[in-house]
């Protein structure tokens, strides 16, 4: 993480992805709105640790100057606001929703830059993973976003969201592609809400997804 920022300038695109276990745990420092820290556990997490929402942000939302953009796809559990960015999507109600921290004293914002996040679900959300579709496991958000990328490129932001979650209830109903390879796999619903948040609002519906 400290790598992808480093020495970052105007016009430059940056890309974390990533996709594994997420949880919460308590928040001692006041500034979540919802009383939990969001973490992703690396892959030697049981000796070395989890990584904090803080820690991301700090980490990789803090140094981005301006015309920097940074675009986190976190395909985990608890990852709705795992960036910790001061705004996210209200799908339903088409409108942002304000998630700086209720302190007012903890920084969460860029050097100027933009932070997008794409998160497989909301923050008290599970997120599921299946090896329906390649031999090897992959997140439902990882696969749904590759496969409407691929069909559907120019998307705006809304559109990927919207298509996201129609592919989602697809599954929910019973329906096609690829929610018939899903429901192998599983027996139950797909429960996840997938999230966009970002360090500034915009129209999602006129802004395009570019990487």
């Amino acid at each position: 993480m400290e790598w992808l920022v480093k020495d970052c300038q105007a016009g430059d695109s940056l890309v974390f992805y990533f996709s594994g276990h997420g949880i919460r745990k308590l928040d001692f420092e006041g500034d979540e709105r919802d009383g939990f820290d969001e973490n992703i556990c690396p892959v030697d997490f049981l000796t070395e640790g989890i990584i904090s929402d803080n820690e991301i942000n700090s980490l990789i939302v803090w140094p981005l100057k301006k015309d920097v953009t940074l675009h986190a796809i976190v395909d985990a559990c608890h990852s709705g606001t795992v960036l910790d960015l001061e705004h996210f999507y209200n799908r339903e109600q088409k409108r942002w929703e304000d998630n700086s921290p209720p302190s007012g004293n903890a920084r969460k914002h860029t050097d100027g830059g933009m932070a997008i996040s794409i998160s497989a679900c909301q923050d008290h959300e599970i997120a599921v993973d299946t090896s329906a579709f390649t031999k090897t496991m992959n997140g439902a958000l990882t696969y749904l976003l590759v496969y409407i990328l691929k069909k559907y490129p120019g998307l705006t932001y809304g559109d990927l969201l919207d298509l996201i979650h129609e592919e989602l209830s697809k599954f929910n109903e019973g329906g096609c592609l690829p929610a018939k390879f899903l429901r192998k796999i599983f027996k139950n619903q797909l429960l996840q809400t997938p999230q966009i948040s970002s360090s500034k609002p915009f129209d999602v519906y006129n802004k395009h997804f570019l990487l």
